[in-house]
């Protein structure tokens, strides 16, 4: 049986992202997300866990990451998780997982300017206002309200 893996994470980046191209020419991105999570202990305390989940994207989406993100902007980040294993610098083997990103959106968390400057899944159609319907399609006849994206 195929196996198949998909993480979806919310969070502020922890960094600013790091920009580099292998000697193949592609460009890939590495940053990571520090996700909140607030619950109750067994005393009724309210207490705060966070965890910081290190990314990585590819191509053309790497370089708008990189020109778009900066520590502190509120993303969301979808894609496969991936286990490399590497030898450390003492010469321990060791392993990683992190989440190669296959959609990227700015969630307006952190960043002062309180605007979305890229959306990594939107295309021009899907942010498209009704009054920029063709004109073969009558006013009012679509509501736009509840499209999925």
């Amino acid at each position: 049986m195929r196996g198949f893996s998909k993480a979806i994470i919310t969070g502020n980046l922890t960094r600013d992202p790091e920009l580099r191209t292998t000697p193949n020419g592609a460009s890939v991105c590495s940053f990571s997300v520090a996700v909140n999570r607030v619950y109750r202990d067994s005393n009724g305390e309210q207490k705060e866990d966070v965890s910081f989940i290190d990314c990585s994207a590819w191509g053309k989406l790497a370089e708008m990451i990189n020109q778009y993100a900066k520590k502190g902007s509120g993303v969301l980040v979808s894609g496969r998780l991936d286990q490399r294993s590497f030898e450390g610098k003492d010469g321990v083997r060791r392993s990683r997982v992190e989440i190669v990103v296959e959609d990227f959106n700015f969630t307006g968390g952190r960043d002062s300017s309180g605007t979305s400057s890229y959306s990594g899944d939107a295309s021009p159609a899907s942010e498209a206002p009704a009054s920029d319907l063709p004109d073969d399609i009558p006013e009012g006849e679509i509501d736009l309200s509840d499209v999925p994206f």
